[in-house]
């Protein structure tokens, strides 16, 4: 009996002495990188992090296999790839520093709050969009509807002005109505909300987009190239409506068809109040852009 609890000692003192210190320092640096891993995330940085571990995937093969020559060029290319990264994302970087300093964290930490279904993607929400893009296809009025799924589209909706309604058959038509303020650009959905208006999308550079289409469906499908997102068209030329996503244009037929492609492609919605560490975060990161 004395050797075990002889030997318990001898393990017990292996471990390291955990103090109110070393936990505040664990809670700190967690904190710190969930905050780099949310940026990182509503960012281009996330496409570009994908790409970055499949160099590395790339530069442990080449260590493996011993390929010097490649070894070689990734020491001599490294230094210059981070101060390039850094000119690439100093938009990004300038604005997280500056939604930092306008943070209030005292009362952001630690908050409960009801999420509702405002991320949600309803039923409600698929039906006033398919009615409302067929009511505009009507009278051909041109519209482009861009539909957040998991991707982030915050960059897309600085480019515009903030909306923040309610989505509805009536709010889609009142926007693309010709010669109001907000017609012209496109609109940015987030769940079953309109958050942004007059939106610039970057214009896709496939040459296989068919001439008779304007910028508004080049548009659509370059926002599809580089996010996830679903975009409606409505040609103001014909009336005739499509739907860009994952690069690609379809047309669509009818309302049920559009309806069934969005009920396919809606995003989870949230569920009930959760503990948030960040009061929301979501909300007010569109509120400083």
């Amino acid at each position: 009996m004395a050797e075990i609890i002889s030997e318990l000692y001898s393990w017990i003192a292996f471990v390291p002495k955990i103090t109110l210190t070393n936990i505040l320092e664990i809670i700190i640096i967690a904190f710190l990188v969930y905050e780099l891993l949310l940026w990182i995330k509503n960012t281009r940085a996330w496409t570009l992090l994908k790409g970055i571990l499949v160099i590395m995937l790339f530069y442990i093969g080449a260590a493996i296999l011993e390929l010097d020559t490649i070894l070689w060029i990734f020491r001599n290319v490294a230094a210059l790839a981070i101060t390039a990264l850094v000119i690439i994302f100093q938009p990004e970087l300038r604005k997280a520093l500056e939604q930092l300093g306008s943070r209030n964290i005292l009362t952001g930490i630690f908050s409960m709050e009801d999420e509702k279904a405002e991320d949600g993607f309803t039923d409600r929400t698929v039906n006033e969009i398919v009615r409302g893009t067929f009511e505009m296809a009507k009278v051909k009025t041109g519209a482009l509807m861009v539909i957040e799924q998991n991707m982030s589209l915050s960059e897309i909706e600085r480019t515009g002005i903030e909306v923040d309604g309610i989505v509805s058959s009536q709010l889609l038509i009142n926007i693309f109505e010709h010669n109001t303020p907000l017609h012209d650009g496109a609109i940015v959905i987030h769940g079953n909300r309109v958050t942004a208006a007059t939106c610039y999308l970057p214009l896709s550079d496939n040459m296989a987009i068919s001439k008779d289409l304007g910028t508004r469906h080049r548009a659509a499908v370059g926002i599809s190239e580089v996010t996830d997102s679903i975009t409606v068209v409505v040609s103001e030329e014909t009336g005739r409506v499509s739907v860009a996503m994952g690069g690609g244009l379809r047309r669509i037929a009818d309302a049920d068809e559009l309806r069934e492609l969005l009920r396919g492609a809606k995003p989870e919605a949230s569920t009930g109040a959760r503990f948030k560490i960040w009061k929301g975060r979501r909300k007010n990161e569109r509120k400083d852009s």
